[in-house]
């Protein structure tokens, strides 16, 4: 059966609630439904903006649990929708006929020194793991915000700090652990089920659902790290200077651009509060000191005294901008979570974002007319990430995504609080990925793509195939739905 073919899974009528309680009775974790008071807490997703109605919401305790869910979603012609944390939820639209599967529950870090792996279960979030491994010198090629989870993070492909000189993080997976849509326990490694091991890096979570994963971390304790602040007045001059110093930029650094408009919030210090500002923030890779793996070592500045010369080096031609606020020095790993200042906790959020080729003079204008300092735009951030360096080769053995189109990635968005907020912003998205279409690279990477993306715009024509073809091994009936299905 194709994908196309797959039975459209609708239940005209709901589920009499009596069928949720046999279900409930089955599992250790717990089952909600609509008419359960904590019905509204149970549904939501980190993005607040997207409005999840599913049939019913099953929390799992491990992965029997999953197991069981899916079976039970078999008898009874349901879709199933796993989320961890639910920070792509707005592109899955329509929940009716679905159980909402949220993997929170599935928690455990487990750190093997000696082998340098971490494995984790699917509920656990990037914040606890960076501080789990802090404490034996240790780093895992994390993403930018500590509230990720770490599987949704890696089935996208997972772009860290250090992806420019390491590659994507779903490069350095070791084994997978889930339940396939069928409903078999299966463990995915190189040497085992390998059509789902390469699916499921990179090829998001179309296939089965992920219970725990397994990937290698390394002995590194600082890092060069921190932010640049400037007027966004000059974000014409910035960013041309910007574009120009990561053209042959060393593949240690890895850098974002940002144009913020900062809201008038009290929490935040005074002379930031409704602020527009151009941020460079950024992390250069530095050699450790002998020991930087001992647990028993001191923590903090352990770095090579010339490799930190050779960071603050590479760094000069944007000192030389004249930055009013410059942070950078060497950064606990542990720390890298606070640089880019993503929000600590749901918020209602719309945006969306594509991969670039190039960022010539014509797509700055472009950029800056519709975001620059004069516009009247309701975007709070525009962030550009050079990406290129090892990103841009293909990892020996890697998964569906083993490297990333383009020489930068674009995201842009804002706060929506309501549905008139939402429209609204995504009409200035939409916008602004129109005005930079000329540059668009080949394919998108998943995790930034905020809104209903067609499979072509994600992957290469062969990488697609091979993804369909897991996709009816492993998921006959099209049981799963993720936010970007394949078809």
């Amino acid at each position: 059966m194709s994908i196309a073919e797959s039975p459209v899974f609708t239940t005209l009528v709901p589920l009499h609630p009596a069928a949720y309680a046999e279900l409930a009775a089955r599992i250790d974790g717990v089952v909600t439904t609509p008419s359960d008071a904590d019905w509204n807490t149970a549904r939501l997703a980190w993005n607040l903006s997207a409005d999840q109605r599913p049939d019913a919401v099953v929390a799992p305790r491990h992965a029997e649990d999953v197991r069981t869910t899916l079976l039970f979603a078999r008898d009874h012609q349901l879709r199933v929708v796993p989320q961890g944390t639910g920070h792509l939820a707005s592109p899955l639209g329509d929940l009716a006929g679905s159980i909402l599967l949220r993997t929170g529950g599935l928690l455990g870090i487990d750190i093997d020194a000696e082998e340098l792996t971490v494995r984790v279960g699917a509920g656990v979030l990037w914040g606890d793991v960076t501080a789990a491994l802090a404490e034996r010198g240790l780093m895992a090629l994390a993403g930018s915000s500590p509230d990720v989870g770490v599987v949704g993070y890696l089935l996208g492909g997972g772009i860290s700090w250090f992806a420019r000189s390491m590659g994507l993080a779903a490069s350095h997976v070791t084994a997978i652990e889930a339940v396939s849509g069928d409903g078999r326990l299966l463990r995915a490694t190189a040497e085992e089920e390998g059509e789902l091991f390469y699916a499921l890096r990179g090829g998001g979570g179309n296939y089965a659902v992920v219970t725990a994963i397994t990937f290698r971390v390394f002995a590194v304790r600082d890092a060069y790290a921190g932010m640049m602040m400037f007027p966004m007045e000059r974000a014409d001059e910035l960013l041309g200077a910007w574009e120009r110093w990561t053209r042959e930029l060393d593949e240690s650094a890895m850098t974002c651009f940002r144009l913020m408009r900062v809201p008038d919030l009290p929490e935040l210090p005074e002379f930031l509060r409704g602020q527009k500002l151009v941020i460079i923030d950024g992390v250069v890779a530095i050699e450790q000191a002998e020991g930087g793996a001992d647990p028993t070592a001191p923590t903090g500045r352990t770095a090579d005294a010339g490799r930190t010369a050779d960071a603050e080096a590479l760094l000069a031609p944007l000192r030389a901008l004249g930055p009013f606020l410059d942070t950078f020095g060497v950064m606990p790993v542990s720390r890298l979570g606070e640089l880019h200042m993503d929000p600590p906790g749901p918020v209602p959020g719309t945006g969306d974002g594509v991969n670039l080729d190039e960022l010539p003079r014509a797509a700055i204008d472009a950029l800056l007319g519709l975001t620059g300092p004069d516009a009247q735009t309701p975007l709070m951030v525009v962030d550009i990430r050079h990406i290129g360096g090892q990103l841009a080769i293909a990892a020996p053995d890697g998964g569906a995504v083993n490297r990333l189109h383009g020489r930068f990635l674009l995201f842009t968005g804002g706060m929506s609080p309501s549905p008139a907020d939402a429209a609204v912003l995504h009409a200035a998205v939409a916008r602004v990925l129109e005005a930079l279409a000329p540059w668009q690279a080949a394919a998108d990477y998943l995790n930034f793509r905020e809104v209903a993306t067609p499979a072509e715009r994600l992957y290469p024509v062969d990488t697609l195939a091979r993804l369909r073809a897991a996709k009816r091994r492993y998921d006959p009936s099209g049981r799963i739905r993720s936010a970007h299905p394949l078809q």
